[in-house]
C-alpha cells in the first residue's frame, strides 16, 4: 500500500514540474523555430547553406540546417522552384550640401563716455 502511495506521489510531483517552471525554457524552442524558418527561407531563396550561415551569424547552425533540409524536401516533393533572393545594397545617397557659412556682423566696441 505504501509503495503505491509513493509511486503516486512521485508521479504527481513529476507532472507538476511544468507548473513550477522547471521544464524547458520556451525561449529556447522559439529560437530554434526561428532558426529553422531562416534556413527554410534561405533554401526557398536559392541560397546555399554556407551563404545562409554567413548572413545569419549568431543563429544556431544546426537548426538553420534542419530548416533548410525540411524546405528542400518539401520543394522537391511538390516540384517547386525557388525564388532568387537578391540582397540589394542601399543606394548611395548624395551628401547633403555644406551649409553656408554666414559671418555675423562684428559687435561695435563700447567707447568711454566723453571720448570722441
Amino acid at each position: 500500500m505504501s509503495r503505491r502511495l509513493l509511486i503516486l506521489c512521485v508521479a504527481l510531483l513529476l507532472a507538476g514540474c511544468d507548473l513550477l517552471g522547471l521544464g524547458p525554457d520556451p525561449r529556447i524552442a522559439q529560437k530554434e523555430a526561428e532558426a529553422k524558418a531562416v534556413g527554410a527561407a534561405c533554401r526557398n531563396g536559392l541560397r546555399s547553406i554556407e551563404d545562409c550561415y554567413a548572413l545569419n551569424k549568431g543563429i544556431n547552425k544546426a537548426a538553420i540546417y534542419a530548416g533548410w533540409l525540411e524546405m528542400d524536401a518539401y520543394m522537391r516533393e511538390n516540384k517547386l522552384e525557388g525564388q532568387r533572393a537578391e540582397i540589394v545594397a542601399p543606394a548611395a545617397t548624395p551628401a547633403p550640401p555644406a551649409e553656408e557659412i554666414i559671418e555675423e556682423p562684428k559687435a561695435k566696441t563700447k567707447t568711454k563716455a566723453g571720448a570722441h
